[in-house]
């Protein structure tokens, strides 16, 4: 039978991750919806527990993530509309919900790093929904991962999870604390190449030796001088008279497209990085 109580154990530990702190301390994730779950079903991640809400055994792509969870080890939890209702972050919530396990990697390795590769660091990204459109653009442009630099917003956050489009689970990402990000840039083997306010330089140069870590400040206050100094190069993005600056999201999908113009072609999709 389908739960129907909000006090079910494992409905208040979903909701339970609504909480940055929660997520924080249990390392799991809630993703919903059935195109989402299929993402991450592709890219080799099953959920822990599926709920399913009424409907879910009448919709071909849902019994298929059913049977892939069921398969993978995880458990399937059967709720009321009322309790996915409660449970889900839209205003008209899908028929399943998952809870993952968050995936961070470890930082990438100078050494190992192929010339034509390009990561994208981002330093104290503080709005969600940016954060996923990124971090759905890195996925789109083949970036071969993010780094998250000091106190930034939660990619695990239902927001920025919703914004990724499934690409959570195909972009790596890697978290620097705040004193390990200037060193980290320093010892970049390539081009380290950030948007700054002060810049001279066209970002549509080129030139870039590879590989090349792209360089974002936050909203509003952009790049810490600090890290815009520890840059090989700084570039801006021009803009007619009067503006001044762009949305961060706008401004990364920019940046990273212009860097990978040259590997990106109309034709057949792109390899995973």
């Amino acid at each position: 039978m389908a739960i129907t109580s909000l006090q079910n154990e494992r409905v208040k530990a979903i909701r339970s991750l609504e909480q940055r702190k929660e997520r924080r301390e249990t390392g799991q994730f809630v993703a919903e919806g059935v195109s989402i779950l299929v993402s991450a079903l592709e890219r080799g991640f099953a959920p822990d527990l599926l709920v399913a809400g009424p409907g879910a055994d009448d919709q071909p792509m849902a019994r298929e993530v059913i049977r892939a969870t069921l398969c993978a080890g995880g458990d399937v939890l059967d709720v009321t509309a009322a309790i996915l209702e409660k449970l889900a972050a839209k205003d008209n919530p899908q028929t399943l919900l998952g809870v993952f396990k968050q995936m961070w990697r470890e930082r990438p390795v100078p050494a190992q790093l192929k010339a034509d590769g390009t990561w994208l660091l981002l330093e104290a990204i503080r709005d969600p929904g940016n954060l996923g459109t990124i971090v759905r653009t890195a996925d789109a442009a083949g970036i071969n991962g993010i780094l998250l630099g000091g106190i930034c917003c939660d990619p695990f956050a239902r927001e920025a999870v919703r914004a990724t489009m499934g690409s959570i689970f195909a972009v790596p990402l890697v978290r620097l604390e705040a004193a390990e990000v200037v060193p980290f840039v320093r010892t970049w083997p390539g081009e380290s190449v950030a948007t700054h306010i002060g810049a001279t330089e066209d970002f549509r140069g080129g030139g870039l030796r590879g590989p090349v870590l792209v360089v974002m400040g936050s909203e509003g206050p952009g790049l810490t001088d600090a890290l815009a100094a520890a840059c090989s190069r700084k570039v801006r993005i021009p803009m007619r008279a009067g503006i001044d600056s762009l949305n961060l999201a706008i401004a990364t999908a920019l940046m990273l497209y212009e860097v990978r113009r040259d590997a990106l072609r109309l034709g057949p999709s792109l390899e995973t990085p």
